[in-house]
């Protein structure tokens, strides 16, 4: 059985390295184990738009509503859906670079990022199987056709 390691960031994208991984990605999603004090909603999901899009309250919850039906994912809560700094982490372990929200002030300052449109939230899904039951961290990004 793979032994998990814990995701060590070796360095962050440019902005010019941010640009050229964002070219044809449509959103990025990133999972992880909630906090344990949330039994009903046990993974805290990430949603990475690319766009600065500022949305009405009617898009984000038609975005989130769309997303959760295509994830299998129920009780949503805890939303969080707003124009943000998100950096991109990278190891040698790595396929992809990791999508990082920034919400410490010394963050934004030290991390090279971009705003990208972010929807965070706890929910349950079965298709998250990984944070869900095994404890893990993982990220996907979706391309334009």
């Amino acid at each position: 059985m793979p032994v998990a390691h814990a995701i060590n960031t070796d360095t962050y994208l440019d902005p010019i390295e941010i640009e050229a991984h964002l070219k044809n990605v449509e959103y990025a999603i990133l999972a992880t184990p909630a906090p344990s004090h949330f039994k009903d909603t046990p993974i805290q999901f990430t949603i990475f738009l690319n766009t600065q899009d500022k949305f009405t309250q009617d898009i984000k919850d038609a975005i989130l509503d769309k997303f959760c039906d295509e994830n299998n994912i129920t009780n949503p809560s805890e939303v969080m859906s707003q124009l943000m700094p998100v950096g991109f982490g990278k190891s040698e372990a790595q396929d992809t670079p990791m999508p990082l929200l920034l919400i410490k002030p010394e963050d934004q300052m030290s991390i090279p990022h971009t705003v990208m449109h972010v929807i965070d939230f706890l929910g349950d899904s079965d298709n998250f199987y990984e944070a869900k039951i095994e404890g893990l961290t993982g990220w996907s990004y979706s391309y334009d056709e």
